[in-house]
């Protein structure tokens, strides 16, 4: 068994989740900012993935087999979604109904994703923990006389 593609296999896992707890956590962060009376300001992101558009492979195997990282085809995007308003009358940036617009944040859905992506790389880190008693279990038998 190659040790170091099972390595190099949960170190991508454990990249591409903690990109998405990143991107969750900075979604969070900026829910509550609010937008410009034009719409502008702080505009919620997205994890995407594609190993296809990057690689031109068919399936996971064959990325395995090719020795590539799996997260190399990540990418963080915008995503539309339709601002939040909130009645605030005595907001600076009210407009004249009273109403302040933030970002179309959903607060459930992102700490959803964290929790979701926390376990994928407590699987991960199991994974990777698995692989290197195996390496070990097998150095100590080749160790012994």
């Amino acid at each position: 068994m190659d040790y170091q593609n099972a390595f190099a296999i949960s170190a991508a896992g454990m990249s591409a989740e903690k990109l998405r707890v990143d991107v969750a956590a900075l979604n969070l962060a900026n829910a509550n900012s609010p937008l410009s009376p034009q719409g502008a300001g702080y505009q919620p992101l997205r994890v995407m993935s594609s190993t296809r558009a990057v690689y031109g492979v068919r399936s996971f195997g064959d990325l395995v087999e090719q020795g590539m990282a799996v997260n190399q085809g990540l990418s963080v995007a915008p995503y539309r979604a339709p601002a939040r308003r909130v009645h605030e009358p005595g907001h600076p940036q009210a407009d004249r109904d009273g109403y302040v617009s933030y970002p179309g944040v959903d607060t459930l859905t992102e700490m959803m994703t964290m929790m979701v992506a926390s376990r994928a790389y407590e699987a991960d880190v199991a994974a990777f923990n698995a692989a290197k008693t195996m390496a070990m279990k097998a150095l100590e038998i080749g160790g012994r006389t």
